[in-house]
C-alpha cells in the first residue's frame, strides 16, 4: 500500500449468490482526503465499506487500510484493525442504557486503557463535537442530531487514522444534517481521512469534495460537487 494511501482496493471482485456486486475495483483514498461514495440502492456502498473493516471478504483481490492487509488478518487481529477506523452508522447504534460519557468511554474501555485516560480522552472527544455540556444525558433525551454527535464522539475515541461514516445525514432533518457535515469537515481539516456513503445529493453539492459513483460494478469519478 503505498504510504500516501490510507485505503486501497486492488482488483477486488465481491459477489452473493453468484452474481458479482462490485467486479475488478481499484480505488485508493489519501492520507486526510474527503470522498464521497454515493450510487443507487443496493449497489453494493455498505458492502464496500463492510470490505475495509472486515465485515466481508472479497472473492478476489486485495483490501489494505491504515497500514494493514485487510483480506490477510488472522481473525484475532480484526479488532486491531477496527481500533484504526472510526466508523459512524445512520442508525447511530448507541447504547440505550448508558448516558453520553458512558457510550463514548465504553469505546475506550475495550482497548484496556486505564480510568485516568479514559475521562479526560471521552471528555476531550464530546468536547470536539460539542456536547460536554450533555455527558450525563441519556440517548433518548436527545435530538437525533446530537445523537449523531455522540456516535461521531465515540467514533473518536481512540484516535483512528481513517473515519468511515455510512450514512451519517440518513435520518436527521436538514439543519442537523448541516450540522453535522460541518462537524465532519472540522475533523477532515484536522487531517483524518474520511470515506462517507451518502444519498443526499444537496449535501454533496453543499459542501463539495472528491465523489466517486458506485454503478455498473465500479467506481467513476466525479467532479466535485457535480450530481
Amino acid at each position: 500500500m503505498p504510504e500516501e494511501s490510507v485505503i486501497e482496493f486492488s482488483n477486488v471482485t465481491l459477489g452473493f449468490n453468484g452474481k458479482d456486486i462490485i467486479k475488478d475495483l481499484d480505488f485508493s483514498l489519501g492520507n486526510g482526503e474527503f470522498c464521497y461514495l454515493i450510487g443507487a440502492t443496493g449497489s453494493g456502498k455498505s458492502s464496500l465499506l463492510r470490505l475495509i473493516y472486515r465485515d466481508h471478504m472479497p472473492d478476489y483481490g486485495d483490501v489494505f487500510a491504515a497500514g494493514e492487509h485487510v483480506t490477510r488478518l488472522k481473525e484475532k487481529d480484526i479488532p486491531f484493525l477496527r481500533r484504526k477506523l472510526g466508523i459512524v452508522f445512520q442508525d447511530f447504534q448507541l447504547l440505550p442504557d448508558r448516558n453520553v460519557y458512558d457510550n463514548v468511554a465504553f469505546a475506550l474501555e475495550v482497548t484496556g486503557h486505564k480510568r485516568s485516560f479514559i475521562k479526560q480522552r471521552a471528555l476531550e472527544c464530546l468536547a470536539m463535537v460539542g456536547l460536554s455540556h450533555k455527558h450525563s444525558n441519556m440517548p433518548g433525551d436527545l435530538s437525533g442530531g446530537e445523537q449523531q454527535r455522540v456516535v461521531i464522539a465515540r467514533a473518536l475515541a481512540n484516535e483512528p487514522r481513517i473515519m468511515l461514516a455510512d450514512e451519517p445525514t440518513g435520518n436527521l432533518d436538514p439543519e442537523a444534517s448541516q450540522s453535522i457535515m460541518e462537524l465532519l469537515m472540522q475533523i477532515n481539516n484536522r487531517g483524518m481521512a474520511i470515506l462517507m456513503v451518502t444519498h443526499n445529493y444537496d449535501i454533496v453539492r453543499q459542501f463539495p469534495a472528491r465523489t466517486v459513483k458506485l454503478e455498473h460494478k465500479n467506481l467513476t469519478e466525479l467532479p466535485p460537487g457535480k450530481v
